[in-house]
């Protein structure tokens, strides 16, 4: 299988207006440290790709939780903002502080004393791009579709899933590392697989290869006729799995390269034809009634 992957650099995936604001914040209902007579010390927030990059100015989700766990097992979120840099208000004490940006993440454990305080989140992140062809040819982006998982497979040969059902030519930003990346041409069996590096401060474009095409059927009782009404079609593997169904006039549908057999069922009778898909190469199968 072919890859091309191209390298962009760090501005294509923080390149916002400098009228950037803030983060708005929202104070979880009874958590607020308006809600007491304690002084409340400002949190000051920033969160970075890399090091010796520029703040991020937008895009960031920024969540701080109490650190002890309730009775459910779970630790309360006191505050949440959106936006690039936070100022948020809080009581003395000790906070676990997580910032998102797309699904890329960080997390700290933070303690406040007597007095503001300003923290930087350093995510080690950056962007990857995913978009697919066959033969050369581009593929409507209505019929592909990506999902990333984590590389590392669990004892029953599971992978996490990152990020399901990406459109193509979407930034997805992500920690820095390999990922496991699923691309599906249509929704039956034109598949392809591809492990994918992400390096902190860059976007990753990778345009991944299929081996597949689109085919439309049709019952006509002649030649370049007219679709015959009330059919009911399958489509079945050379190895005989049915990979298709439907009812519809005219489907269409995208398979693997390969080769195939339609049924079509019209009132009490079947017809048959086999045919076979080629790569990029887009087809109109016709089955005559006979």
């Amino acid at each position: 299988m072919q890859i091309r992957v191209f390298i962009a650099g760090l501005i294509l995936l923080i390149a916002f207006p400098s009228w950037a604001q803030n983060a708005n914040v929202e104070y979880s209902a009874g958590l607020s440290p308006s809600n007491n007579t304690r002084p409340a010390y400002q949190l000051l927030l920033d969160a970075y790709l890399v090091s010796e990059g520029p703040a991020i100015e937008r895009g960031v989700v920024w969540r701080v939780f109490r650190d002890k766990a309730d009775i459910d097992g779970k630790l309360p979120v006191i505050a949440t903002a959106r936006g690039g840099s936070a100022s948020i208000n809080l009581n003395s004490g000790t906070y676990l502080v997580h910032a998102a940006f797309g699904r890329a993440g960080a997390s700290k454990r933070i303690n406040i004393g007597a007095e503001n305080l300003a923290e930087s989140f350093i995510l080690q992140a950056g962007g990857l791009v995913l978009n697919a062809e066959t033969a050369n040819h581009v593929i409507q982006p209505k019929h592909l579709r990506f999902s990333i998982f984590e590389r590392q497979q669990n004892e029953e040969g599971q992978r996490k899933m990152i990020a399901p059902n990406v459109e193509p030519n979407k930034i997805v930003q992500l920690n820095e590392g390999t990922y496991h990346v699923l691309s599906r041409y249509g929704t039956i069996n034109a598949t392809v697989r591809a492990d994918l590096e992400v390096k902190a401060g860059q976007v990753t474009k990778a345009v991944l290869q299929h081996r597949g095409a689109g085919v439309s059927l049709r019952l006509v009782s002649r030649p370049g006729g007219d679709p015959v009404a009330n059919t009911s079609w399958s489509v079945f593997t050379e190895d005989g799995d049915n990979v298709f169904s439907s009812q519809l006039v005219s489907p269409f549908l995208v398979l693997a390269e390969g080769s195939y057999e339609a049924v079509v069922r019209n009132g009490d009778d079947n017809y048959r034809r086999t045919f076979a898909v080629r790569s990029g190469e887009n087809a109109a199968i016709e089955v005559l009634l006979e």
